[in-house]
């Protein structure tokens, strides 16, 4: 058999095989979830009744016995009155690069970084975290390995590469690459986990790189950030001409652009070039956050604080210095968001840090320090889905809504072993408090 030939039927039994997976998936198969109490992802009222899924949708909800066909093949599980909710969604996740020790994410070869961070995926999906929009690390061939079935996790809406200006909070070259020839680009950019952009043509050509790619929406670096080495805090990074060419090149593929900042100066001026949504931005300032307000600027949102939680950097080092500056004020921040009735998302964030990423409901769950258990929720599934539809027609997950429980909306559920709107706690112990864990109508976890 000639060569080619042969690698065009290996290539085919691939796909027979990929394909077999994902057929097998989208079998119509049907669940019915009875004796349930269902919090619907909007409404605060806790409803009681039944819910059929039929494939990957919820097919009918009803507060009585739902009428099953004579010899209907269906699931029976009995819910044994415990509380229903849609599938928790984080707005701000690194699914490629969560739990991996930063000195692997820098110097691993990107084979293992994936079969590292398809482990994590499936960890977060166990964790019933049934979507994440991932901004940044280069998560797009993970998502569609989800999609296939080949692994199990969360859907993703990935960014790809985050995009950065040379010594951004994107750069993670070494201290000794520069000066660079033009056209040099370190192994991370080679890889598509990042991307250095200097100049709004470059901008643009990266950016259009991610969208060829499959991303669903577009991340930037605008402002120094915590974790990087090269940025202060109070730089600005990018200019309007920059920005504008990023979300020029987003909006003509119908999605946007989101962007790293902090400081009231970086934040304006993304605004200025046409970005829709702000990533962090605990440093900002009230005649900002109102602008932000009249413009109808999104606000993804963490709750970093310097807690148990907070990552551990070096006492005195300058990474600890504005892990401090931006901690302090969180508070306040989410104190602006509420004043301005800003849209506000949550997301965790999480970089590098396994026992962290582990704390993901927690990280969730900790938000009833500025809103009652009913908003946490609500943030963490409808909200967060409502961001998650600006990507428009790059939204790869059009067939039916998420975060919430409706006919007509994806099978993502979580039967929850008491009320979280009581008692927002629950959804911190996954393991002991989620009795089922449901994605695309597919069981994932069954203890009842």
């Amino acid at each position: 058999m000639k060569p080619s030939i042969l690698s065009k039927l290996i290539w085919s039994l691939c796909l027979l095989f990929v394909f077999g997976v994902n057929s097998a998936q989208q079998a119509q198969k049907k669940i019915l979830i009875t004796n349930v109490h269902i919090f619907n992802g909007i409404d605060e009222k806790i409803s009681s009744g039944n819910i059929l899924i039929e494939g990957k949708m919820i097919k009918q909800i009803s507060s009585t016995e739902i009428q099953l066909d004579s010899g209907a093949d269906v699931e029976i599980i009995d819910g044994g009155g415990g509380y229903l909710i849609p599938g928790l969604i984080d707005a701000h996740a690194h699914v490629m690069i969560e739990s991996l020790p930063k000195e692997q994410a820098l110097m691993a070869n990107y084979a293992f970084i994936n079969l590292f961070a398809a482990h994590s995926a499936e960890k977060m999906l166990m964790r019933g975290f049934t979507t994440i929009r991932d901004l940044g690390g280069g998560a797009i061939t993970l998502a569609r390995s989800i999609d296939m079935g080949i692994v199990k996790g969360p859907r993703i809406y990935p960014s790809g590469a985050f995009i950065s200006q040379t010594g951004g909070h994107g750069d993670f070259g070494l201290p000794n690459d520069v000066p660079k020839k033009i056209g040099d680009q370190s192994y991370q950019e080679r890889m598509g986990m990042t991307a250095l952009a200097d100049g709004p043509d470059q901008v643009l050509l990266r950016v259009r790189e991610q969208l060829r790619e499959g991303a669903s929406q577009i991340k930037l670096m605008a402002g120094g950030g915590v974790s990087s080495d090269y940025d202060p805090l109070d730089v600005t990074q990018y200019t309007v001409a920059e920005f504008k060419a990023a979300t020029d090149a987003a909006k003509n593929w119908g999605t946007y652009v989101t962007v790293h900042a902090y400081t009231p100066d970086a934040i304006r001026k993304a605004i200025e070039g046409g970005v829709a949504c702000i990533e962090h931005g605990q440093l900002l300032d009230e005649a900002t956050v109102k602008m932000m307000g009249e413009k109808g600027i999104w606000w993804s949102l963490q709750p970093f604080l310097d807690d148990e939680d907070a990552v551990p950097f070096p006492e005195g080092s300058p990474n600890r210095l504005k892990q401090l500056e931006t901690t302090k004020g969180t508070d306040n921040a989410y104190a602006l968001a509420k004043k301005y009735k800003i849209k506000t998302a949550w997301g965790t964030d999480t970089l590098f840090d396994p026992k962290l990423a582990e704390k993901q409901g927690k990280q969730l769950a900790k938000m009833v320090r500025w809103y009652t258990p009913y908003e946490v929720l609500k943030m963490g599934t409808s909200t967060n889905a409502e961001l998650l539809r600006m990507s428009g027609k790059r939204n790869p997950y059009q067939a039916g809504n998420l975060g919430e429980i409706k006919v007509g909306a994806y099978a993502d559920l979580i039967l929850v072993n008491g009320n979280p709107i009581e008692n927002i706690d629950l959804i911190a112990n996954p393991d002991e408090n989620f009795k089922i864990i449901m994605k695309d109508g597919i069981v994932y976890k069954n203890t009842l």
